[in-house]
């Protein structure tokens, strides 16, 4: 700021005088600052422009970003972001030290950097949501790194991503932006058609995507507004907001019974029918049992033999057979269909079964594993009709101890098909068919049960839930299976045969290897989740080790579910239990398992609805028969891909007793249950109905005039104003206020606000 000294002149003309110097020096000054103005425009139009620190760091950051395999020198990165000015380029230079410290940027020669992608470039898998808040989970392991949606590159849910770390500096939070999708994933998506005159959108309810599905009238296949459809996404503009798609299928009008099935089934990518050529195939397999299958099984035909199975089930894929061979001694047969026998290696049919893995049950249907024909007909071990097995034959004393074993293929006849319920009436009566064979069986089972829960195997005895469904496949009765004797005296024997193979296989002299097997395994607890668990269950005065051997661990969680048999709490108890519990999974590698307190155990009882089941069939014959090891790395692929699909179908199985919950209890709106709080989360409480388990929301808006905080460590809801708690396991009165079939989701109120 110009200071101007005025003197004292006392003469008139040096006065007059100052007066137009004063007044040239002011005009001087003024249009000097205009040009210095100018100047600087001028600069800022050739980009040396003020900037802050921070925005040019994510400049720099972008600039290696997109250049991760070249070395790039000062002179470079100056011109590639057009900085001009001495102070942007010293601050360029000051950043580009800093980033080198950091090891953000590697110098890969004097004056050159490269950005150091050890760590900084990923492979992974982009998970998507419909918030915004897309994850990427690294190959390698580690936690999930946050991808906004700016720097998705439109990847869609499970696609094989590389992303390259926006941030991976001191102070900074760690983001990821995918730089190339390597490998797409199945983009198809299940949702409600909206057909407008020219083109259409797929309305959809996944949490996985935020904007409906942009359809062309062209790509419409015949379907119609209201329609459930089944789209596939062809691309992505990067300027569109709405993905476009083509329709791949019609599933039907949405609220059909069959559609919504169908749809949840699309929805896991899973099939809802069967193809054509496979059936075709399963169609031309004969039946017949020929002379040299005779010869070369051992006959159980004359053996008292029966199978228990539900009362809805067709597949009978095991059978139990018993008779004395002396006073004291009985030969117990476990009689497996014997599906290796029809489905040979690298056919159609088992291309086709590979690929499933597994049957799926949905609430009203199941969805085969195998070709109707095989499952329900040929391999079914139907009463009174001779079929092939697969056997392991026990020869067992009065206390249950197996005193040999035998591994072989047999023909067997059975003599009759009990249901669970005929099985338990005759062990609660005392009388029936073949009462005398079930009873022992029955005797011979409770020991083995004994024996297993005392080595330490957890007993979980889970009450599932089952609807009674009218000719339309509307729910008009809930009840709840519950495991009785009959249930857990095939279950023991079905452990036994499972058990019995693996060891057979598996436990080798300790100079030997085993040869390649597919083993059912179970890791022990994550020792953070058994901490968690004794916390929560102490708000109801239990508690569990969570310390010392294995065993002491289990016998205490035995003890738990023992202590709340019968309890109010129990239900939500054993479900938070299983949480902390790891999932079982199919593997080469034997860890043993956890749950049943088995060293080996494999998959070998139900080859018809369990693919694992039919490669243990298989690789037991060639083994039997002094066969080579088998090839580890495709036998773990197909064990993972077993794994993946068994987890998929319980998704959907448990999608369809949703929808049917849903279904059911859109009926009783208004009315008022008595139920459990069985959730707590920042946005509201699910709430148990006891009466029939279904489950529903209290939303946070309708829980009062309060305003509730979330105590995330002690599950509770705590009001500000009145101090009103609503925890975990406490008994409700709720009212059903909606049901939303499309999402799937129960709304309740509190009944007495």
């Amino acid at each position: 700021m110009a200071k101007i000294i005025v003197f004292q002149f006392f003469h008139l003309k040096y006065r007059q005088l100052f007066i137009h110097l004063s007044i040239y020096f002011v005009y001087f000054v003024v249009n000097h600052q205009k040009g210095i103005n100018m100047a600087k425009k001028k600069k800022e139009k050739k980009g040396g422009k003020r900037m802050k620190k921070k925005e040019l760091v994510e400049l720099i950051i972008s600039y290696f970003r997109i250049r991760p395999t070249e070395s790039i020198n000062l002179k470079q990165l100056f011109q590639g972001l057009k900085l001009t000015t001495h102070p942007l380029k010293m601050l360029c230079a000051e950043i580009i030290e800093e980033m080198a410290e950091d090891n953000f940027l590697i110098e890969t020669e004097k004056g050159r950097y490269k950005l150091n992608d050890k760590g900084q470039i990923l492979t992974g898998t982009f998970q998507r949501k419909s918030n915004g808040k897309n994850l990427f989970i690294p190959d390698e392991g580690g936690e999930p790194i946050f991808v906004a949606e700016r720097n998705s590159a439109h990847a869609m849910n499970n696609d094989k991503v590389k992303i390259s770390l926006c941030a991976k500096r001191k102070r900074h939070e760690l983001e990821g932006q995918v730089i190339e999708i390597l490998q797409r994933a199945e983009t198809n998506f299940v949702g409600t058609l909206k057909v407008s005159k020219n083109y259409a959108f797929l309305l959809t309810e996944t949490n996985t995507l935020a904007n409906d599905i942009f359809i062309p009238k062209e790509k419409l296949k015949g379907g119609k507004d209201g329609d459930k459809a089944v789209v596939k996404i062809i691309e992505w503009p990067e300027e569109a907001k709405n993905p476009f798609g083509e329709v791949v299928d019609i599933l039907g009008k949405a609220g059909d019974n069959t559609t919504e099935m169908h749809a949840i089934l699309a929805e896991y990518g899973l099939p809802y029918t069967y193809p054509q050529n496979v059936e075709a195939a399963a169609d031309k397999l004969s039946a017949e049992i020929t002379p040299e299958d005779y010869a070369e099984r051992e006959d159980f035909r004359d053996v008292v033999t029966f199978t228990i199975d539900p009362k809805d089930a067709k597949d009978f894929d095991d059978a139990l057979s018993i008779r004395q061979l002396k006073p004291g001694l009985w030969e117990v047969g476990v009689h497996i269909a014997d599906v290796s026998h029809y489905v040979k290696e690298g056919s159609i049919i088992d291309k086709e079964a590979a690929k499933r893995a597994t049957s799926v049950y949905l609430v009203d249907r199941t969805i085969p594993m195998l070709p109707e024909r095989l499952c329900n007909f040929i391999c079914s071990l139907r009463p009174d009709e001779e079929k092939l097995a697969y056997s392991v034959i026990f020869d067992m004393n009065e206390k249950a101890e197996v005193k040999n074993y035998r591994i072989c293929h047999t023909v067997i006849r059975s003599n009759r098909r009990f249901t669970y319920e005929e099985a338990q009436n005759i062990i609660e009566t005392g009388e029936g068919d073949y009462k005398e064979e079930v009873l022992e069986l029955n005797r011979l089972a409770q020991i083995l049960r004994e024996k297993r829960l005392a080595a330490g195997a957890i007993n979980f005895d889970r009450c599932e839930v089952k609807f009674e469904i009218d000719e339309k496949g509307k729910p008009v009765s809930v009840y709840f299976k519950v495991s009785k004797e009959a249930n857990k005296l095939i279950e023991e024997f079905m452990l036994l045969a499972n058990r019995t193979v693996a060891e057979h296989i598996g436990k080798v002299p300790k100079n030997r290897k085993p040869k390649v097997f597919p083993y059912r395994i179970h890791d022990l607890p994550d020792p953070d989740k058994l901490d968690n668990l004794n916390q929560f269950i102490a708000r109801f005065g239990y508690k569990i080790r969570t310390g010392g051997s294995k065993n002491e661990v289990s016998k205490s969680i035995n003890r738990l579910l023992g202590d709340i048999e019968g309890k109010k709490e129990q239900n939500l108890i054993e479900t938070v239990s299983l949480r902390a519990m790891q999932k079982a999974r199919y593997s080469i590698y034997n860890i043993g398992h956890y749950g049943l307190a088995f060293d080996f155990y494999t998959h070998f009882t139900s080859p018809i609805r369990r693919y694992p089941d039919l490669m243990v069939h298989r690789l037991l014959t060639r083994y039997l028969a002094g066969g080579r090891t088998a090839q580890a790395d495709k036998y773990e692929t197909l064990c993972e891909h077993s794994s993946a699909m068994e987890q998929t179908a319980a998704s959907a199985e448990r999608a369809s007793i949703k929808y049917k919950q849903v279904e059911f209890m859109s009926e009783r709106i208004g009315q008022v249950f008595e139920g459990v709080i069985s959730g707590v989360t920042e946005w509201g409480l699910y709430v148990e109905i006891n009466e029939n388990k279904c489950e529903g929301m209290i939303p946070m808006r309708d829980l009062g005039n309060d305003y509730y905080e979330f105590d995330e460590k002690n599950y509770c809801l705590i009001g500000r104003r009145f101090h009103r708690k609503f925890s975990l396991g406490d008994p409700v009165k709720i009212k059903v206020a909606r049901a939303n079939l499309e999402k799937k989701q129960l709304d309740f109120t509190l009944a007495d606000e």
